[in-house]
């Protein structure tokens, strides 16, 4: 075998693959195509004389070769990563300022461990948040009163850039002995007699109605809203209703069976979590460095969701 060349960017495709265990999934995760990184994986195997990985396992499973790879990745990119915060400390002229507004309001379950981690990495950040709830937060964010805004609805701003976050699924969550726990998925006519119980935020504002019920023309027997998370699961769980919630914020109570929840319509109804900042902040090393941990602390919290056996069933 000749001599391997590789550099950071293979031990950082070798790490998201063993992370996010599937080509399509650690694609996303290095924000390549899944044809550019097929073709960069076969350029490093070509060079190490052996395949890094075992085609067609789900979980994808690397070889003896892909862990050594792996292990070393593990070793070196942390090191990396600090030196490069270290640098970039170094230069920043002043203390930086992250003040967040969120509309989403199950995004503590993994916005709160994302936060707690960045101020181990940027101590000298000063960090807010708060709930936008009762204002718009964009125009906020256009005026430099919040600094990023976690939103599931961009809008077309001038000068405000998105950065995706991560993907999920709404299901519609319900008691395990519910009838609509009997389906594969919920159709809207399945709503008509239900007690809906959501935040109390505007209609157009909530996909289950904008991308599910209306386009159907079907209204729920009754609505009532909750602006807690847990109160909405607690009702849920003693039959007063029944709610859609992201996967991510079902994960605890589908694990312990508390609830049962299935997907929204035979394709289920899916949307995207972005990040909405100011483009000269686009930039900024610490504004990187936080996108970066919102990503990694959530897809490895939906990762863990996942491999523990927590399904919709």
């Amino acid at each position: 075998m000749s001599s391997v060349h590789f550099d950071l960017r293979h031990l950082r495709t070798i790490a998201a693959l063993a992370e996010q265990g599937s080509l399509a999934a650690a694609a996303r995760r290095l924000h390549l195509t899944q044809s550019a990184l097929s073709h960069q994986l076969k350029a490093l195997e070509a060079q190490v004389g052996a395949p890094l990985f075992v085609r067609k396992t789900r979980p994808l499973r690397l070889t003896r070769q892909g862990e050594r790879l792996r292990r070393l990745a593990e070793e070196v990119l942390p090191r990396v990563e600090a030196a490069r915060r270290d640098l970039e400390r170094m230069g920043l002229a002043h203390e930086g300022r992250l003040h967040i507004a969120i509309e989403c309001h199950s995004c503590f379950a993994w916005l709160m461990p994302a936060m707690d981690r960045f101020r181990d990495l940027w101590p000298e950040v000063e960090m807010d948040l708060t709930t936008a709830f009762t204002f718009d937060p964009l125009p906020a964010l256009e005026r430099g009163e919040v600094d990023l805004v976690v939103t599931s609805d961009p809008r077309p701003l001038p000068g405000i850039r998105y950065q995706p976050l991560f993907r999920y699924q709404a299901l519609l969550a319900m008691h395990p002995r519910h009838p609509l726990a009997e389906k594969a998925f919920v159709e809207p006519e399945d709503l008509a007699g239900e007690t809906l119980i959501t935040y109390p935020v505007a209609r157009e504002r909530l996909d289950l109605f904008t991308r599910f019920l209306d386009p159907a023309g079907v209204t729920p027997a009754r609505v009532r809203h909750t602006e807690l998370t847990v109160m909405m699961a607690q009702l849920v769980a003693s039959r007063r209703g029944v709610a859609a919630l992201p996967d991510w914020a079902l994960a605890e109570y589908l694990a312990n069976g508390t609830l049962a929840a299935r997907p929204l319509g035979a394709e289920g109804l899916h949307g995207t979590l972005q990040a909405a900042i100011r483009e000269e902040d686009s930039a900024r090393a610490w504004m990187r460095d936080f996108l970066e941990t919102a990503r990694t602390v959530s897809t490895g919290g939906k990762r863990r969701q996942s491999g523990g056996g927590v399904t919709t069933s």
